[in-house]
């Protein structure tokens, strides 16, 4: 599935550094053309002589040494993907800031392909406040994380930081550069709309009432349903996640009255509808022009119900229109998503379940179940929401051709 894709591999300093030469024979096996940068304090941990006999290409490494400072420019325009496995907490750093002091980051800094990272560290510091704001940095340039797994770690404890099994990350390449080219013609001419992202209603000037959601899977499915030829409509409500995608137009809305106008707005043109945005169900009955003062020990809050979106575009619906719904429960998840599924006339509906552990809001991972108006019910394993994506757009245009 690989065959003749040009892999820009970076090596940083990690005891994980080893899984990079098991990555290495992977893409090899499957026809890729693997070129390999190293950080200086990564060959600590894998010699150059290794991965250069695995990749057949010379390993670079110094950002001085030979010709290797106008490299950079010409390795960042020669990849279809760079793959930095691992991506050790000192270069995550150094990435979220643009700092630029060796090889690796100069050709990072001029890529203009995909960059897609697979994290190494102990648990203390995955979980170091840092760590956390320097993943969501370079998430917001673009850059695709591969979420660490659990397991026992070089410390000795047990816990959350592991870099991904090398199977892992080139299943996830697999959906980013495999399926995108065998399917990116048969969505060719459609119109589709997506909602994503949490909406916020306003209490004052200063407080709303919100959700968790980062927008991330909407925005995923956007960019998959672009790769694959359609011409996309995305509203989307208060996220930091930045879209430069072609194929893509953005609209950014703050409530759900702003989004149930947008869509509807948009709708009738709409060969398929996809709301996977996380639209508050209810909103203040009048919110208060000015800051609301501390002055009471109790304060009542009059909430009223907000438009049901998925519902109004369920009641629009015409022939030949495909409607798709995302339904987030924590209990009788089964019985809530084909209930909707009927009641707002829907031709998906897609179930999460916060009981599922890497599902649901602010998390890079995903578990769904997809409920089909035919009677299919399809459930996948948790994987990145990228695949996700890939997973729910195979099925919608299943169902747009059926």
């Amino acid at each position: 599935m690989l065959q003749g894709k040009k892999i820009l591999l970076g090596v940083t300093g990690s005891i994980a550094a080893y899984k990079s030469l098991l990555l290495m024979r992977l893409l090899i096996k499957e026809g890729a053309q693997v070129k390999v940068i190293q950080t200086p304090s990564s060959r600590d941990f894998v010699t150059p002589l290794s991965l250069a006999t695995l990749s057949k290409n010379p390993v670079l490494a110094d950002l001085f040494a030979g010709d290797t400072w106008a490299n950079h420019v010409d390795l960042g325009r020669w990849a279809d993907v760079m793959v930095i496995a691992p991506l050790s907490c000192n270069t995550l750093a150094k990435m979220a800031q643009g700092l630029c002091d060796n090889l690796l980051l100069a050709t990072y800094l001029s890529a203009v392909c995909p960059v897609v990272v697979a994290p190494a560290m102990d648990e203390d510091m995955w979980a170091h406040p840092a760590t956390r704001s320097n993943l969501d940095r370079i998430r917001a340039f673009g850059n695709a994380v591969i979420p660490v797994e659990k397991g026992e770690l070089a410390s000795g404890l047990y816990g959350d930081g592991r870099m991904a099994e090398p199977a892992t990350i080139l299943e996830y390449l697999h959906a980013l550069l495999g399926q995108r080219d065998q399917q990116v013609k048969d969505l060719a001419g459609k119109n589709v709309l997506v909602t994503a992202g949490p909406t916020y209603e306003a209490i004052d000037p200063v407080r709303f009432i919100g959700n968790h959601s980062s927008g991330k899977m909407g925005v995923a499915l956007a960019k998959e349903m672009a790769r694959r030829g359609a011409n996309v409509q995305l509203v989307l409500g208060p996220s930091t996640l930045e879209i430069n995608e072609p194929g893509i137009h953005l609209q950014r809305v703050s409530s759900a009255d702003e989004m149930y106008a947008a869509c509807l707005d948009k709708f009738e043109k709409m060969d398929v509808a996809v709301l996977s945005a996380a639209v508050a169900d209810y909103t203040p009955v009048a919110p208060s022009p000015e800051k609301i003062k501390k002055n009471t020990d109790t304060f009542t809050l009059e909430l009223k119900k907000t438009k049901d979106i998925l519902k109004t575009l369920g009641g629009l619906k015409k022939q030949g229109q495909l409607l798709v719904g995302f339904a987030l429960e924590t209990t009788a998840e089964r019985e809530y998503a084909l209930g909707k599924l009927e009641a707002k006339n829907a031709d998906l509906i897609v179930l999460n379940s916060l009981n599922d552990e890497g599902a649901g809001f602010g998390v890079d991972t995903n578990k769904i179940t997809i409920f089909v108006k035919d009677g299919t019910e399809l459930t996948y394993d948790k994987k990145p929401k990228q695949q996700v994506a890939v997973d729910i757009v195979d099925q919608i245009v299943k169902a747009l051709y059926a």
